[in-house]
């Protein structure tokens, strides 16, 4: 029952993002109810400073994720360039706005077009996405006492988490060290201490700018809102982004956290993080299209016939007197 609901997903992936998206602004609708004055008036009372600086801090956030992403690949045996892998990365912008899965396919199906020979195979890359959402899931297991309270959650729930994360790290690191399938290649960055810790520093900076973001917005319309509330809204959010939620994920999130305090604001700091964070990756997204476009269109160099971060290896010869 289970692969044959899993086939359906994915054959009608498309209509049940639409559904699930449809469904989500309609319990919104019917939350804000009665509440549409207070909703506007916690959208104006955002500044535009802030807008501007949670957006920045989404880019922050895309670019350290892009660059744990760039050493696993590279543990893996990767030899892509780090701009290619970048563009490849600003993909997930656009597929992530209906799913994560549909965003993380996305990126991987750029990176393997536009450099075939210097990405791994796709089970690597799937793999290679192991060791950031490893150290992703520490954070949250490390913060779900945060969720204790405005979701009633049992007080030992937390300690739960934080053993089944921390035997699946356990399991991840033995899964490392074996040889001989495309799949385990991905997982090679834990092999070693240095890579690892950078990869956890990368993401871990990742994780801090989407807090801060978080943070801003809701004291910007007026939530009274503390760092750990920050901390529960961004698991809230990256849990619901795991289903066809849409665009409405942001408001669904803060209002599960903090609706108690007042569904409107919430509602309006949900909008404003989902709204400051697409800005923000398409800002990363139009880097990576201009990028591209100046790398097709620059004439190759007298003494070098390979443009730069296209991940190709071009022989040259210095020119004959």
């Amino acid at each position: 029952m289970i692969a044959r609901l899993r086939r359906f997903g994915r054959r009608r992936r498309a209509p049940i993002a639409v559904l699930g998206s449809l469904a989500t602004a309609v319990v919104l609708v019917l939350l804000l109810a009665g509440r549409r004055h207070e909703f506007a008036a916690a959208l104006s009372s955002a500044a535009v400073w802030v807008l501007v600086l949670t957006a920045l801090l989404q880019v922050v956030a895309l670019l350290a994720r892009s660059e744990a992403w760039h050493l696993t690949i590279k543990a893996a045996g990767g030899t892509v360039g780090r701009r290619v892998l970048y563009r490849a990365s600003s993909m997930q912008v656009l597929g992530g706005v209906l799913n994560a899965q549909v965003g993380v396919a996305a990126r991987i199906a750029a990176l393997r077009r536009s450099s075939p020979a210097g990405s791994p195979q796709v089970p690597t890359l799937v793999a290679s996405e192991f060791p950031i959402l490893a150290v992703e899931g520490l954070l949250a297991a490390l913060a779900s006492f945060t969720l204790v309270a405005p979701l009633g959650l049992p007080w030992w729930l937390p300690f739960v988490c934080l053993a089944v994360i921390g035997l699946a790290g356990a399991g991840l690191r033995r899964l490392a060290v074996r040889k001989g399938r495309e799949l385990w290649s991905g997982l090679a960055v834990l092999r070693s201490l240095r890579g690892g810790t950078l990869v956890f520093n990368f993401v871990l900076v990742a994780v801090f700018a989407q807090i801060f973001r978080n943070w801003l917005l809701l004291h910007a319309v007026g939530v009274d809102a503390s760092f750990f509330d920050a901390v529960a809204v961004l698991i809230a959010l990256s849990t619901l982004m795991q289903l066809p939620v849409g665009p409405g994920v942001g408001a669904a999130a803060a209002v599960l956290i903090l609706g108690g305090d007042g569904v409107a604001a919430a509602a309006a700091a949900g909008m404003l993080m989902t709204v400051t964070g697409t800005v923000g990756g398409l800002c990363f997204a139009g880097w990576a299209g201009a990028d591209r476009l100046f790398s097709r269109s620059r004439p190759l160099g007298a003494g070098r016939g390979a443009r730069m971060g296209t991940g190709e290896r071009v022989q040259w010869a210095p020119a004959e007197n």
